[in-house]
């Protein structure tokens, strides 16, 4: 293995390793400094084994509802242990995945934690306390983030838990209070409610997933609600009493405080970046709130050191960090990437029904001086939705009514992950609501449902 590098990285999640193939891709002798499995938190507890996760939820809800599709199935039940033991096969698989592309592309796994040092080098601590300094031409910082802790609320991992521990539990709790109804929230909540543990849902905010659309925000109340979720939205966890056999959740509201009994607390109040002991301030890399200060290209303010995903401002999403990686080494190679356009980042929730969302909510959109159209359109107008049993949720779109331009799309439904990546493509190519309705989309599908919605904003609306 070399010690001199034309790049080194140092993180291996959806930043770090598609910035480093993308590198190897442009001609550079690349390493990759990962203290834990590559692939990082996304592959192997985020992203990738969540959905798995949720996807063994979804098939025990097909069949507990088979009837309703003129299947008979009796007896069945949730096996929490081949759940939890899926989803950790999914992630292994994938994460020899990115092992073969790193072969592949001839990038060096250098094992160990990397720590920036003086003059472009990165010191790597292996597990067995032996040190190597490497140098490199660049370096991109790439270390993420992990679950934010409440001072009030620490983790434990046994009756305060982190999304890590609620992906590989021992047992299935019989009940349980989730802190927090942004993604992780929502998604945790959807897959343990469907296999049968009582959840209650505490947002601090006024409704839950309070950044998306608020007509989303309603409709996956309602969801939850009608399927037997509690929900307590303008409601703050004070106090967490472990002492006893389960948690008691003192929880304040507008009413006045309420006890919540549980077995389990799963605190998914956001997540906080690993900017400590990487060596930052010994080189002077500027900082701020913790986050790392970049330029459009990902360049801190010392020559040769970037930074890039949930460390950097912007949205912390997977294919946020792949993006800024590919822009960060196409530019240090010399190319002319665009900077990347952050109003038009898809958001995902993978929980049922599904969320998407790209550009303006309608309330950003106004907010920000434009007149707006909105469009909306049921999933219970679809006859594909109500031939999949699935006509929950809906498709809205905002447009600019003075120009035509697509502001930002809110979808609530199933699939609806899959259908948002037409609307990004369109506000790419600056598509306007006229052009989309004029766009024949097949029938019966889905995604007809974004062209009808687009033909609602301008009252040309068919099946409604």
């Amino acid at each position: 293995m070399a010690t001199k590098y034309d790049l080194i990285v140092i993180g291996s999640g959806p930043g770090g390793y598609v910035a480093a193939i993308r590198a190897s891709q442009l001609g550079m002798k690349v390493g990759v400094v990962e203290r834990s499995e590559l692939g990082g938190i996304c592959l192997n507890w985020g992203c990738i084994p969540t959905k798995a996760l949720l996807k063994s939820a979804q098939v025990f809800e097909y069949v507990q509802h088979a009837q309703d599709y003129g299947v008979k199935i009796d007896g069945a039940s949730a096996d929490f242990d081949g759940m939890i033991k899926r989803s950790r096969d999914v992630a292994a698989g994938m994460s020899k995945g990115i092992q073969f592309l790193f072969k592949k592309n001839k990038i060096d796994h250098i094992e160990g934690f990397g720590k920036l040092k003086a003059g472009k080098k990165v010191e790597v601590k292996a597990e067995d306390g032996t040190i190597t300094d490497y140098s490199a031409d660049n370096i991109i910082v790439a270390t993420g983030g992990r679950s934010r802790q409440l001072p009030h609320m620490p983790i434990d991992n046994e009756k305060i838990i982190g999304y890590r521990k609620a992906m590989v539990m021992e047992k299935q709790p019989k009940s349980m209070v989730i802190v927090g109804s942004g993604a992780i929230g929502v998604e945790f909540a959807y897959f343990y409610h469907s296999i049968g543990t009582e959840v209650t849902i505490v947002e601090f905010m006024d409704r839950i997933v309070p950044v998306e659309d608020e007509d989303v925000s309603k409709q996956l109340e309602r969801t939850y609600k009608k399927a037997g979720m509690k929900i307590m939205t303008k409601s703050e966890v004070t106090a967490v009493d472990t002492s006893g056999k389960g948690c008691k959740v003192t929880v304040k509201t507008k009413k006045g405080e309420e006890i919540l009994e549980c077995d389990v607390v799963l605190s998914a109040v956001g997540v906080a970046t690993n900017l400590e002991g990487i060596g930052l301030e010994d080189v002077g890399v500027a900082t701020d709130k913790g986050k790392v200060l970049v330029d459009d290209y990902y360049k801190t303010n010392i020559p040769g050191i970037y930074a890039i995903g949930d460390i950097v401002h912007g949205p912390a999403l997977a294919h946020v960090a792949s993006a800024e990686g590919i822009i960060c080494v196409e530019k240090m190679a010399g190319h002319t990437p665009e900077p990347l356009d952050y109003n038009n980042i898809p958001g995902c929730t993978y929980c049922s029904p599904e969320i998407a969302s790209v550009g303006f909510t309608e309330k950003a959109a106004k907010e920000a001086g434009y007149e707006v159209k909105v469009g909306k359109f049921p999933f219970s107008a679809s006859g594909k939705a109500k031939a999949a049993g699935a006509s929950d949720g809906f498709v809205k779109v905002v447009f600019d009514a003075k120009y035509g331009e697509w502001l930002g799309a809110h979808m609530i439904g199933a699939n609806v992950t899959e259908m948002i990546a037409e609307v990004v493509a369109a506000r790419k190519l600056e598509t306007t609501g006229h052009e989309i309705i004029k766009t024949v989309h097949p029938h019966p599908t889905m995604s007809e449902a974004v062209m009808e919605a687009a033909a609602a904003a301008y009252d040309e609306v068919i099946h409604l």
